[in-house]
C-alpha cells in the first residue's frame, strides 16, 4: 500500500510543479496539469527521446526510468551536483516542490550538452551498462526469455542442457507483478536462499494480447502452480512442498493405514518438520519456478489416460513422436545392452534409467516408440517390455496412489489413479458453471481459493464463497493439463493438477545452444551438441 501512496502522490506532485516548471521553460504551462500527459511534454522539454514515454509503461522498467527523468529534470534547471542529483532521484516528493516553488530563481538551463565536453570513460560505461540493461529487461519481459532444460522430463523431445527462446508474445507476455527485482535473476540471488525481489511493490496480474492461444501439444512454458510455499533451502526449494510434506506425514505414520485413520493429524506434522528444520517462504506467482511441459488438455476437455494413452471425450489422441517409456530388456541373458548396440540405436548413458543415487539400474532403459522397435528387431534380444510403475489397482486400494497422485485424496474413485490410469477429469474452462459437492471440491477446491483468489467455509453441510452461501462456482479462469514426453520421469499434473492461465509464461520455440552434461555418455563430456543448435523446438 505504502508503495502506491508514494506513486500517486509523485504524480500529484507533477500536476501542481510541472506548471510552473513548464513556464521557466518556455512551454504552455497548462499541459503541466494534465497527468501522465504532463511527463510526455516533460521529456520533450528534456530533449530526451520520445521513447521514454513508452518505457514509463514498461513495469519494473517504469520505475527506474521515473528516477532518471527526476534527475534529468534537476539537471536542466543547474541541480547537477552529485549531492543535487541524488535527492532527485531518491527523493523527488521534496526536490520537485522545492525547485518549483522554493527555489524559484533557479532558471531553465537545458539539459547537460556533452558536445563540447568529453564524457568520462565511467560515465560512458555507466550509460552503456543502463541501457543495455534497459533494454534487455524489456526485451525479456515482453518478447523472449532464454530458458535452459534443467530435467529429463520433456526427452526426447528436448535434452537436459538445451538452451532456448521462449516467447512471451505467443499467447501475450505478462506485466511483472514484483517489478522490483534484481535484473536477469529470477527468483534468489547466485550461492543461497537471497530473494532477488521484494514484494513490498506488487502489481495486478495482466496479461498484453498475443498471437493465439495455448493448443493442444504446445511445449508451454509455465510457473510452478504448487510453488506459492517452497522449502527454504537451495536444494528442496525446487521440490513440491505439499508432496514432500506428505512424505514426511507417511513416514510418520508408519504405514499408510496409520496415515489414513487421520490424515489432518500427519499432514500439520509433515508441515511443521520442515517449517522447523528449513523454515518456509512464500513467492509472488511470477517468481515460482518455471516448469516446461506438453499441454495435452485444453479448457472443457474431458481428459482420462488409459494404458498411458491420452484421451479427450473418450477418444485418444495422437501423441508426440518422442514420447518415452522406460523398458526393461535383457540381450544375451544380460540384463545389459552393449556398447555396439547402444552406438547402433544411437543412445546414451541418459536412456538408462537411474536409483537417486545416480546408479544405473540393470536392465531399464528410456526409449521412444521408433528406439523400442529398432530393438525388437535385435536378433539377440531375449526380453523387452514397457515397465508398469502404477500402484496395485484392486477394489481394496487403501488409498496409496492418493498421496501422490492428484487430487491427492485417498477417497474413491480418485485412490485407484495412477500415472498410466487416470481419470476421467473435467478440464475447467471459464465462464463454466458446476455445482457444488463433495467431489467437485476434492478437484476444484484449489482452484475457487488459491488460483482466483475466493474465501471458501463449509458449515452445517453448506457451502459458502467469499462468506455467500452457495451451491454452484462459475470458473474465472482457463486451466490446462500439462505432461512431459518422458512420462515415467516427469513430474506434471498427473501429480499436482491444472494449470490455470495466469500460469502460462510462454512458448518454447527455438534452440539456441545445446551443451552436453554430466548424463551424456558417462563420461562427463561438457561438448556441444552441434545437431541440436538453431532448430526450432517440436
Amino acid at each position: 500500500m505504502i508503495p502506491w501512496i508514494l506513486l500517486i502522490l509523485l504524480l500529484l506532485i507533477y500536476c501542481v510543479t510541472l506548471p510552473a516548471l513548464f513556464e521557466r521553460g518556455g512551454m504552455n504551462k497548462s499541459v503541466g496539469y494534465i497527468p501522465i500527459i504532463n511527463l510526455f511534454f516533460l521529456i520533450k522539454m528534456l530533449k530526451r527521446p520520445w521513447y521514454w514515454f513508452i518505457l514509463l509503461f514498461a513495469p519494473g522498467v517504469n520505475i527506474l526510468m521515473l528516477i532518471i527523468l527526476n534527475v534529468e529534470l534537476g539537471i536542466a534547471f543547474g541541480q547537477r551536483l552529485t549531492p543535487q542529483q541524488w535527492k532527485f532521484g531518491a527523493l523527488p516528493w521534496y526536490a520537485i516542490p522545492e525547485l518549483a516553488f522554493k527555489n524559484k530563481d533557479e532558471k531553465f538551463v537545458g539539459p547537460r550538452s556533452w558536445e563540447k565536453k568529453k564524457k568520462s570513460t565511467a560515465r560512458e560505461w555507466g550509460e552503456a551498462i543502463l541501457f543495455a540493461v534497459i533494454a534487455a529487461t524489456v526485451i525479456r519481459t515482453f518478447a523472449f526469455e532464454a530458458y535452459t532444460i534443467p530435467t529429463p522430463s520433456m526427452e526426447g523431445s528436448m535434452l537436459v542442457g538445451d538452451y532456448l527462446f521462449v516467447s512471451k508474445m505467443s499467447y501475450g507476455a505478462k506485466s511483472p507483478q514484483t517489478p522490483m527485482s534484481v535484473p536477469f535473476v529470477h527468483n534468489r540471488l547466485p550461492g543461497g536462499m537471497t530473494k532477488s525481489y521484494t514484494n513490498w511493490f506488487s502489481m495486478p496480474y495482466f496479461r498484453l494480447p498475443g498471437f493465439g492461444d495455448v493448443e493442444r501439444f504446445d511445449p508451454v512454458v509455465f510457473n510452478f502452480p504448487p510453488g506459492d510455499t517452497i522449502i527454504v533451502d537451495p536444494y528442496l526449494s525446487t521440490f513440491d512442498y505439499y508432496q514432500k510434506s506428505r512424505e514426511y506425514a507417511l513416514q510418520s505414520a508408519g504405514s499408510k493405514e496409520e496415515y489414513l485413520k487421520d490424515p489432518a493429524k500427519y499432514d500439520q506434522m509433515g508441515r511443521s518438520y520442515y517449517a522447523k528444520k528449513h523454515g518456509l517462504s512464500t513467492r509472488p506467482l511470477d517468481k515460482r519456478e518455471h516448469y516446461i511441459k506438453r499441454c495435452m488438455g485444453l479448457p472443457g476437455d474431458n481428459l482420462s489416460i488409459v494404458d498411458g494413452v491420452v484421451h479427450i471425450d473418450g477418444v485418444a489422441v495422437e501423441e508426440p513422436q518422442k514420447k518415452q517409456f522406460n523398458y526393461g530388456f535383457s540381450i544375451g541373458g544380460s540384463p545389459y545392452m552393449s556398447g555396439k548396440i547402444m552406438e547402433r540405436l544411437d543412445l546414451d548413458d541418459q536412456h538408462f534409467a537411474k536409483y537417486n543415487n545416480g546408479q544405473i539400474v540393470p536392465g531399464m532403459v528410456t526409449l521412444d516408440d521408433e528406439q523400442a522397435a529398432e530393438l525388437r528387431k535385435l536378433p539377440t534380444l531375449d526380453t523387452l517390455y514397457r515397465v508398469d510403475y502404477s500402484f496395485q489397482r484392486s477394489k481394496n486400494n487403501s488409498g496409496e496412489s492418493a498421496l501422490n497422485i492428484f487430487p491427492n485424496h485417498p477417497k474413491a474413485p480418485f485412490n485407484n489413479w495412477d500415472i498410466h490410469y487416470f481419470g476421467p477429469i473435467h478440464i475447467p474452462a471459464k465462464g463454466e458453471t458446476i455445482p457444488l459437492n463433495e467431489d467437485n471440491l476434492i478437484l476444484y477446491k484449489r482452484c475457487i481459493t488459491h488460483f482466483e483468489g475466493h474465501t471458501f467455509e463449509e458449515r452445517d453441510g453448506k457451502y459458502f464463497i467469499d462468506g455467500v452461501e452457495s451451491t454452484e462456482y462459475t470458473f474465472e479462469l482457463d486451466y490446462y493439463w500439462m505432461m512431459g514426453d518422458n512420462r515415467h520421469n516427469s513430474l506434471d499434473s498427473r501429480y499436482w493438477g491444472f494449470v490455470p492461465e495466469t500460469h502460462v509464461v510462454g512458448k518454447a520455440v527455438f534452440t539456441w545452444f545445446s551443451k552436453e552434461n554430466d548424463r551424456d555418455h558417462g563420461k562427463n563430456n561438457k561438448g556441444i551438441r552441434w545437431n541440436r543448435m538453431f532448430r526450432f523446438v517440436d
